[in-house]
C-alpha cells in the first residue's frame, strides 16, 4: 500500500482560497476522495460520499480533493452538489500527489482510505459505491 506521507506533507487550498496543512488531519480515520468537475463518475459518488459521512459522524472524516485550478469554480460546483465535507482544490499539486499515492496514471475518481495510524489501509480507482465505503468503514473503525 503507498504511504499516507505526501497527503499529510501536503499544503492545499480550501474552497475561499486559503491555505490548509492536510497534517491537520492526522489521527483521524479518513476517507480521502480525489474528483474534478469534468469526471462523471466523480459526480456520481457524491451523494454516497455525504451519506457515508453523515452515518459515520464523528468517527470518519470524508475529505474532497478537487484536481482544479482555481477554488471559484470548485467552490461553486461543492455548493451545487452539496459537498458538506472538506473540499480542497489542488492545483498543480493534485496530479503529483495523486501518483505519490500509487495512482500512477492519475485517473479519476481515486479514492484512499487512511485509518487514525496514518496506514493507507485500502484505495480505489473508479467509482465508488456504498458497499466499498462500508466494507472500508469496518477495517477504518478497527484499527
Amino acid at each position: 500500500m503507498p504511504s499516507s506521507a505526501p497527503l499529510f506533507a501536503a499544503t492545499l487550498s480550501d474552497l475561499d482560497d486559503k491555505p490548509v496543512a492536510l497534517e491537520h488531519y492526522k489521527g483521524k480515520p479518513l476517507v480521502v476522495n480525489f474528483w474534478a468537475r469534468w469526471c462523471g463518475p466523480c459526480r456520481a459518488e457524491i451523494p454516497e460520499l455525504i451519506k457515508f459521512r453523515a452515518a459515520h459522524k464523528g468517527k470518519i472524516e470524508v475529505l474532497g480533493i478537487g484536481i482544479e485550478d482555481k477554488a471559484d469554480s470548485a467552490k461553486e460546483f461543492a455548493k451545487a452538489y452539496e459537498m458538506d465535507y472538506p473540499v480542497f482544490v489542488a492545483k498543480e499539486k493534485g496530479i503529483p500527489l495523486m501518483q505519490a499515492m500509487a495512482n500512477t496514471k492519475a485517473g479519476l475518481p481515486f479514492t484512499v482510505f487512511i485509518d487514525r495510524n496514518g496506514q493507507v489501509i485500502q484505495k480505489k480507482l473508479g467509482l465508488i459505491k456504498k458497499e466499498d465505503l462500508d466494507a472500508a468503514a469496518v477495517l477504518l473503525l478497527k484499527h
